[in-house]
């Protein structure tokens, strides 16, 4: 089998040399393994060092985003005919010894996906700030409710990937791949399992261009995470706001009848009864539009497989 590791860069000089220097030689079940570094942009010396290290380099004319450099990292991955694809960071958070763990479930068939997991077993829990911990944890929580199926940590940078679940992955933000990877994959109903392993909580050089900014961070992975719910699972996605809508009509028309009742006239409340309308009329918009967007989803289902069977014949055209 032929692994391949891609490690997603944005001005790394002080560690890609030394992350990719410690990728262990050989791996069981492993026949080859290459490294593929995405420059995103870099300012710095980074592509430079990961030549010198051994790495085949893909560089970004400009910064395009997390998100960006995954997605041409597995392009590149799948381009070189990889088995089994490793996505790190090079940062020196994570330890590319554990990468033996992370593709052992996969070698064996036992799992499609594999992310390793900060915060799966207490004991091995990171140093980092509580803000980091709470917010990690509340994304994991939502992801989890989406997906029915619980999940620790969504956010973390360290993954592998079967051959398959690389060509079926169909990615569209750029801010960053982590939980639209999780949402993507589980929807379509390949198995994911996670693996604790110890990390590094924060980084020894510069801040992480991620989640350097909390607010930014939340904002733009929740919009990712939402309309990957919406376009993934549209009639759930609109019934919740129809629901929504249906319970402050409810709640509105019983405040304006029960006020009726009570006082024989509808003054000064005609207000609650014209809301009431609105939100039921807002309502069933959203419940039609709903139905419309399941129907298109449904092209989009047919379009990704189609999709999935063209990328197998262009990167591995002598597979059946």
């Amino acid at each position: 089998m032929h692994l391949i590791i891609i490690i997603p860069c944005l001005n790394e000089e002080k560690t890609i040399f030394n992350v990719i220097k410690a990728i262990p030689e050989n791996f069981d079940g492993i026949a080859k393994h290459s490294v593929v570094v995405v420059d995103d942009g870099s300012i710095d010396k980074t592509s430079q060092l990961a030549e010198d290290a051994g790495a085949m380099v893909v560089s970004h004319p400009y910064n395009q985003g997390v998100g960006a450099a995954f997605q041409t990292g597995i392009e590149a991955a799948l381009k070189l005919r990889a088995d089994i694809i490793v996505n790190m960071d090079g940062d020196g958070q994570f330890n590319p010894a554990d990468i033996a763990t992370l593709i052992k479930p996969i070698i064996s068939r036992e799992a499609d996906f594999v992310s390793a997991s900060r915060f799966m077993d207490p004991l091995l829990v990171p140093e980092m700030p509580e803000i980091k911990k709470w917010g990690n944890k509340r994304i994991a929580h939502l992801v989890s409710f989406l997906v029915r199926k619980k999940f620790y940590d969504v956010s973390c940078g360290f993954r592998a990937y079967s051959k398959d679940a690389a060509l079926r992955l169909n990615l569209f933000g750029k801010f960053t791949y982590t939980q639209e990877t999780f949402l993507d994959l589980a929807f379509k109903g390949l198995k994911i399992i996670e693996i604790p392993v110890k990390v590094r909580g924060v980084r020894e050089f510069g801040k992480s261009r991620v989640a350097s900014n909390l607010f930014n961070y939340a904002l733009n992975t929740s919009r990712i995470i939402l309309r990957t719910f919406r376009d993934c699972r549209p009639m759930q996605f609109f019934s919740i706001i129809t629901l929504v809508m249906m319970i402050i009509a409810f709640a509105l028309g019983a405040f304006f009848l029960g006020h009726y009742i009570v006082a024989g006239k509808f003054y000064p409340h005609k207000w609650a009864g014209f809301c009431s309308g609105f939100f039921v009329f807002t309502g069933l918009a959203f419940f039609i539009t709903g139905l419309v967007a399941d129907m298109l989803a449904r092209i989009r289902q047919t379009g990704e497989r189609i999709l999935y069977y063209q990328k197998k014949r262009t990167f591995y055209p002598d597979e059946k």
